[in-house]
């Protein structure tokens, strides 16, 4: 089977719940599991991380599982004919203190703190944006609005204020819960809806950190980057988290459309500038929730992300609810292997300039730089926490990365970074011994055989996280 370096996120769902299906779609490519918890209870989450966990298994693998939070409920409350038709230039009110179903004049709302956050001249949108209002006086409680894009309005639809600016905390009560609940399965990844700072990423790092202490775990953190505030604050978000999600739904409707392209470009690069993963999400695939075959727009989305450096591509709807779950695998990971056979490798040009100041990261480039124009068949790295594959990660190369550890927590961490296959070892404490295992542990695999060189990179002493001190070119008898 043909190696593919970028990482494939697809949601789970009813359309996927089948075990046997699962254990397809891990088969053909899915390195992530994303839980989404806008949806099911917390039993139904704790039963699909096991569901995941047992599919891999018998796949023969490691997947991460992303918990994905809800965040704050943005939206409007529920009709009494379960929708409403509304006409362009129409007067239409978003009550806060209305209790009573909606109608064809007026809606409740979910989120209560509406009537503080807009004023006079601003632009709602609603229904992912295909709606949209302009807010003509605020009394008390109430929006009153005329609608400018007029349709179908339905129960518990978003709202989202062109240009940003709603205050819903990124965290609710809801999530706090659920961080509890995801931690109690070591959910390896948990990302954080709506953040619009660092300190937000901070109080999800502490939560997590408290709930996941019992079980001795520690997940990476996800900021799903889908609000205007957050693009300003984008350099201290990432600082405070692992990865991000260049989250286009939300996004889109709050910074308009046409603006996301360059901002996906410019996330992607920043996250890789600053070692961290990005994830390109949302509408990838959208019409193989009912096609087997994506449109050729599809086709170039996936592609560019990949061209742009995406650790991960993800799919929504196309796997959980959609028709065609295997199948969206099947084609988003021949797209991702096409556009990889076009990417330019200039790891020359990217170290010039670049300084080092710790030494397992110095060893990290240089393992890079070595492998690639000795030629190498793979890139080896022993490690313990992780962070040697990740700096390998952050840089175009045509070699395959191996990252053996002795950690499953670890392994499961890795399976998100760009062209690492992280696989299960215990290393013997003696640095000799632990390099012997590994070449018999690669060439047991089918990774390497006889005349092979490879780059190897360990530390000592060994099992010291942030211990990588050692390079060595090695020729396989």
């Amino acid at each position: 089977m043909t190696r593919r370096a970028t990482k494939i996120v697809a949601t789970l769902g009813p359309a996927s719940s089948d075990p046997a299906l699962l254990e397809q779609m891990i088969r053909a490519g899915v390195s992530v599991v994303r839980l989404n918890f806008s949806h099911g209870t917390a039993q139904d989450h704790i039963d699909r991380a096991r569901l995941v966990r047992e599919a891999a298994a018998r796949a023969g693998c490691e997947v991460g599982i992303m918990a994905d939070l809800q965040g704050p409920k943005i939206r409007v409350g529920k009709f009494a004919g379960n929708k409403v038709l509304l006409q362009n230039g129409q007067k239409f009110v978003l009550d806060a203190s209305r209790a009573e179903p909606g109608d064809g004049n007026a809606v409740g709302l979910d989120y209560k703190e509406l009537p503080q956050d807009v004023k006079v001249g601003d632009v709602l949108l609603l229904a992912d944006g295909l709606i949209v209002m302009e807010v003509e006086a605020v009394k008390g409680q109430a929006v009153h609005c005329k609608v400018v894009q007029g349709g179908e309005l339905s129960n518990n639809k978003g709202i989202n204020k062109k240009g940003g600016g709603l205050t819903a905390p990124a965290l609710t009560a809801k999530d706090m819960e659920d961080i509890k609940t995801a931690m109690s399965f070591q959910a390896d990844y948990v990302a954080v809806s709506f953040p619009q700072n660092a300190a937000d990423m901070e109080l999800a790092r502490r939560l997590c950190n408290v709930a996941a202490a019992e079980y001795k775990h520690k997940p990476h953190l996800i900021a799903k980057i889908e609000r205007a505030e957050a693009i300003p604050n984008l350099e201290e978000i990432l600082r405070a988290s692992d990865s991000i999600m260049v989250a286009r739904g939300d996004l889109a409707i709050e910074v308009g459309n046409a603006a996301v392209p360059a901002l996906q470009k410019r996330m992607i690069k920043l996250a890789r500038a600053m070692d961290k993963t990005v994830i390109t999400a949302t509408h990838m695939m959208e019409s193989m929730i009912h096609n087997p075959m994506p449109t050729r727009a599809e086709v170039s989305d996936v592609a560019n992300a990949v061209l742009d450096g995406s650790d991960a591509v993800m799919t929504s709807a196309e796997t959980a609810s959609g028709k065609f779950p295997l199948e969206t695998v099947n084609e988003m990971a021949a797209i991702c292997l096409a556009a990889e056979g076009a990417e330019e490798v200039k790891l020359d040009a990217d170290f010039s300039g670049m300084t080092f100041a710790r030494i397992d990261q110095s060893i990290a480039m240089g393992a890079l730089f070595t492998a690639y124009h000795l030629g190498a068949k793979a890139l080896v790295a022993l490690t313990d926490s992780g962070s040697t594959a990740l700096w390998m990660s952050r840089h175009r190369i045509h070699i395959p990365i191996y990252a053996l550890t002795p950690r499953v927590t670890t392994q499961r961490k890795m399976t998100l970074y760009r062209n690492v296959t992280p696989l299960l070892m215990d290393t013997s404490a003696d640095r000799d011994t632990a390099l012997e295992q590994a070449e018999r542990h690669l060439k047991a695999r089918g990774i390497v055989q006889s005349g092979d060189i490879y780059v190897i990179t360990c530390g000592e002493p060994m099992g010291a996280p942030g211990g990588t001190n050692m390079l060595k070119i090695c020729r396989v008898a």
